[in-house]
């Protein structure tokens, strides 16, 4: 099968630091499920693995964290999906990813894709989707519905973003908080108001000011989905009293957890692989979240994060995109599919 991979974590900007492969095709496991990859979208979380270290991998080492596809064929004790099933997933960090033409998923880490939208558009929701809902309804605690988050706020640190774009749906249109986003162009501020935001504030001034000057003197929760060194400082000010902070990207600072001692405000994180690698047992709850992100999409409720669909994988598509994501500057998500020469 045709594949894009890795064997040296070289300067991400090397054009070799990506090539094109041909590897067997993979064998389903016991809970597997073969999938034809019809689309894969690309994350910030390719860059971060992808980051130069004195590491070479034995086996080329396929990345991508986002698909959808067809399932072409089931391992001895599935039970969920049959062969021609229409599904989305984001699969596991330590497996072969969905830069390729076939890849194994475990059935219970995948869902079947929302009726209502293309392989592409479906492509482009399951990592975002889950890191968005965990960091929200299982990290944050945040209520799913309208009533339970009557008058609480949610500010979004990088709401234009893949995640951002999620989050702020699911918390403006499934769960009823009143959103606040921050971005700095015209048109990721127009994306951000367009996912569901009520205010959108720039990141590139004092943006404590910024929400005071806007009536927001706290808000309930503090979403953090850029450099957590740089904004939990403003997320600990801005933070209501017995309010929370969540963050989806590591520190690399120690953290003061002194600002949040006489709120008694909270702080979480979430790695959406968690439960892949420390409690697999737990992995069905992927597959169901899915679900119902799918059942949220074909009712209209939420949509795809879409933005740039490339009708062509290879090694110097991907490379360009994920150039383009590095750059801070992506809005919504970039989708590729179809390995051509």
């Amino acid at each position: 099968m045709k594949a894009i991979a890795l064997k040296r974590y070289l300067d991400p900007a090397l054009p070799e630091s990506l090539f094109d492969v041909e590897l067997p095709a993979p064998v389903p496991g016991e809970h597997d499920v073969l999938v034809q990859v019809q689309a894969a979208g690309i994350n910030p979380l390719d860059n971060r693995v992808r980051r130069p270290k004195d590491k070479v991998e034995p086996q080329p080492r396929v990345l991508g964290w986002d698909a959808a596809g067809v399932v072409i064929s089931v391992g001895a004790a599935v039970t969920k999906f049959r062969a021609g099933d229409r599904i989305f997933y984001a699969g596991e960090i330590g497996r072969q990813g969905s830069f390729a033409e076939y890849q194994l998923v475990d059935e219970f880490l995948a869902a079947r894709m929302p009726g209502s939208l293309s392989f592409a558009e479906a492509a482009a929701l399951p990592l975002t989707a889950l890191t968005a809902w965990s960091a929200l309804f299982t990290r944050m605690k945040v209520g799913r519905s309208a009533e339970a988050n009557a008058g609480r706020t949610l500010l979004v640190i990088g709401a234009a973003g893949g995640v951002g774009s999620m989050a702020v749906q699911l918390a403006a249109r499934a769960a009823g908080l009143h959103v606040i986003g921050t971005a700095s162009r015209p048109e990721s501020v127009a994306w951000v108001r367009a996912m569901g935001a009520s205010h959108v504030v720039d990141h590139r001034g004092d943006v404590a000011a910024q929400l005071r000057a806007a009536g927001y003197h706290y808000v309930d929760y503090v979403l953090i989905l850029a450099d957590t060194d740089t904004w939990y400082p403003v997320a600990a000010e801005m933070v209501a009293p017995e309010g929370t902070i969540g963050t989806v990207v590591e520190a690399t600072r120690p953290i003061d957890w002194s600002a949040l001692w006489d709120k008694s405000a909270t702080l979480v994180w979430e790695m959406v692989f968690t439960r892949n690698e420390y409690t697999p047992e737990r992995g069905h709850q992927i597959g169901d979240m899915l679900a119902d992100l799918a059942r949220l999409v074909d009712a209209g409720i939420i949509e795809t994060t879409l933005t740039e669909h490339i009708p062509m994988l290879n090694a110097a598509t991907l490379h360009a995109a994920l150039a383009r994501q590095a750059s801070g500057r992506s809005i919504g998500k970039t989708v590729l599919s179809g390995f051509q020469a």
